[in-house]
């Protein structure tokens, strides 16, 4: 990792030395931040990169004598979402200012790769007086920085917030204080699941790329005081299978799943507070990643396995709001998303259900925090309190309605503590 760190600094370091304030030279700009994270949780949970990336607490496992397994802490000290981010500038073309960004942090796309270098963003800007065009990876558009939770946690609000980065084709057009944005993309290291498990290949193989519309209106006045709203829909087409296995034959199949999510978000902002406020309609976002997928309708030929499929549905919302100062911040996010159930009614009960925490039936998380910036240096504490509604069990199966529901709940908490150290460059 040294030698591999090393390298990547003596490649850098030409074009950080001999940059030039001049439009015919390419102008490098590195940033980041060394982050070290302590945390407590008060029960075990489902998460990713050993617990980083939290998601929900894990629903009870009861022991013969009735004991919940899942109920016990744990604590854990990284430093894994260290990042490195490198803003490139150069000269002009096609009439447009050119730019572009690539950044990595130490967070691994798996367990198994956890401390390797992943990328996080990589894309190429064109700007235009009123047009923009990105393409390559970067936030998927469904994610709008300027409205996102400023949480101390990684997770940024996931699973209430869609959380991805995809690659993409992006175009941004200006009208005065609106905009609109029409975006194709595709995914990557945050994928659907389906009867393959998490895999790209579903998107893929429907031909046809995530599709995103938005429409954007923003204002600001001179003393700094800003508002932003936007609208959007999303929509999807996946491919679950290509074949089914019959009595030890396989048939070619043609299935497909089509799904969209409609989301609407503000923001208003002044040199004291921010305010914000996002919420969606979504189906099928399992790949954000969330409690969500799809089910099987019906078998709608039992000679050769084919089936048709609906997607499950959420509906989802948070917000925040926080103090803009320079030395101290406090801040609170708080939101809920409420799975719905399939969109269309299933043909049996017992219908496989695809996608992670499809045995959850609501969740809702508040995280208050405070902030003390100190020069480079930043110091974060916050306390993120998630309870969940889980489908009970009984003798080990979960009883589902027509609609993928859990027919019985149980409500289940977990308590992080955390706090946070940033070194900034």
């Amino acid at each position: 990792m040294k030698k591999r760190f090393l390298l990547i600094l003596i490649c850098l370091s030409p074009g950080i030395l001999f940059a030039e304030n001049d439009e015919k030279k390419v102008n490098l700009k590195v940033s980041g931040y060394v982050k070290s994270d302590a945390f407590v949780d008060s029960r075990q949970t489902v998460s990713a990169r050993e617990g980083q990336f939290l998601l929900w607490p894990a629903a009870p496992a009861y022991d013969a004598h009735g004991n919940d397994i899942n109920d016990k802490g744990s604590t854990s000290f990284m430093s894994l979402q260290s990042r490195v981010s490198l803003a490139i500038s150069g000269p002009d073309a096609l009439g447009a200012k050119t730019s572009g960004t690539l950044e990595t942090d130490f967070f691994g796309q798996a367990n198994d790769n956890i401390h390797l270098l992943r990328l996080r963003h990589a894309f190429i800007k064109l700007k235009w007086e009123k047009t923009e065009l990105i393409m390559g990876q970067t936030w998927n558009p469904v994610f709008v920085p300027a409205c996102s939770p400023a949480t101390v946690s990684f997770n940024t609000g996931t699973p209430i917030q869609p959380f991805a980065r995809h690659p993409q084709i992006r175009l941004t057009q200006t009208f005065g204080k609106f905009s609109t944005i029409v975006a194709l993309s595709e995914q990557r290291d945050y994928a659907s699941s389906g009867p393959a498990g998490v895999s790209n290949s579903y998107l893929k193989n429907s031909i046809l790329p995530d599709m995103h519309a938005q429409i954007h209106f923003q204002s600001k006045n001179e003393n700094g005081n800003s508002i932003l709203a936007g609208i959007g829909v999303e929509a999807k087409m996946l491919t679950p299978r290509l074949s089914s296995v019959v009595n030890g034959e396989t048939f070619e199949v043609n299935e497909q799943l089509f799904s969209k999510m409609f989301l609407g978000f503000f923001t208003a902002n002044n040199q004291h507070l921010t305010f914000k406020f996002y919420a969606a309609y979504a189906e099928n976002i399992s790949e954000f990643p969330t409690f969500s997928g799809y089910a099987v309708k019906k078998i709608n030929y039992p000679s050769t396995g084919e089936q048709s499929y609906t997607p499950l549905t959420n509906a989802l919302a948070w917000t925040e709001i926080h103090t803009n100062g320079k030395d101290w911040q406090f801040g609170i996010f708080a939101g809920a998303n409420k799975s719905l159930g399939t969109k269309e009614a299933l043909s049996n009960t017992s219908n496989t259900v695809y996608g992670p925490g499809t045995d959850i039936n609501m969740l809702y998380r508040v995280s208050p925090r405070v902030i003390r910036n100190v020069g480079k240096l930043r110091f974060a504490c916050e306390l993120e309190y998630t309870r969940a509604e889980f489908g009970k069990k009984q003798n080990g199966i979960m009883a589902r309605d027509y609609h993928a529901l859990p027919v019985s709940t149980e409500w289940t908490g977990n308590l992080r503590s955390l706090l946070s150290v940033y070194y900034f460059f």
